[in-house]
């Protein structure tokens, strides 16, 4: 007759974890000051600037591939090569650009300092 296989369990130990936390007691409710219960909010992110707003579009347009290559040329010259090869670039975007158009922070594409 064959031998029958052992189970893995006959060669190493069964280790039972505990479990995380176990049983938990209630929280206690919130104190009542004059009868209102307070709840604690979660504070408000900080307000954006419009250049900082602006600058986050500006770099999600980099971000998008579909609008083809950035590097060795500006975002306008970009914009203008997506628009000419009918891929609909942002109109937002060469608003933006138009605005701010002496600004290297918004003329300049995220992959300008990277070689062709």
């Amino acid at each position: 007759m064959t031998q029958k296989r052992g189970l893995i369990t006959d060669t190493f130990k069964v280790v039972n974890k505990a479990r995380r936390g176990g049983k938990r007691d209630k929280c206690p409710s919130p104190p009542i000051a004059g009868g209102i219960v307070r709840l604690s909010l979660k504070p408000e992110p900080p307000q954006l600037s419009e250049r900082d707003i602006d600058l986050q579009g500006l770099k999600k347009f980099d971000l998008e591939w579909k609008f083809g290559p950035c590097t060795g040329i500006s975002r306008l010259q970009r914009w203008e090569r997506a628009a000419l090869h009918g891929l609909n670039p942002p109109q937002e975007i060469k608003d933006i650009l138009l605005k701010q158009s002496t600004d290297q922070e918004y003329t300049q594409s995220l992959w300008c300092d990277y070689p062709l």
